[in-house]
């Protein structure tokens, strides 16, 4: 799982690439992101898109000083689901 930091005041885009995972022609359908903890001031996904490739979410706020889960979670066009995270470190910068 990797590992970002974060400004409690920067509002950034993050994506997973899920066509190197699924080479075999299989499309991105669904996707939904969650963050953990949810808790008020806490990291928050305002705004989130994808492609038949690719997932992206806007991700804003957060407690310095506090550690999130940010997790992708998709359905392929085959039926499949598969979901990634990445661990959110959120500081003063």
């Amino acid at each position: 799982m990797a590992m970002m930091v974060k400004d409690p005041g920067a509002r950034i885009d993050f994506e997973f690439d899920w066509h190197t995972a699924y080479p075999g022609g299989q499309a991105v359908v669904a996707s939904d992101w969650a963050v953990v903890p949810d808790e008020a001031g806490g990291v928050v996904v305002p705004a989130s898109a994808h492609d038949l490739s690719q997932a992206t979410a806007t991700l804003a706020g957060g407690i310095a000083g506090h550690v999130y889960r940010i997790t992708n979670r998709v359905t392929m066009s085959d039926g499949q689901v598969d979901e990634r995270s990445v661990t959110m470190r959120v500081e003063e910068r």
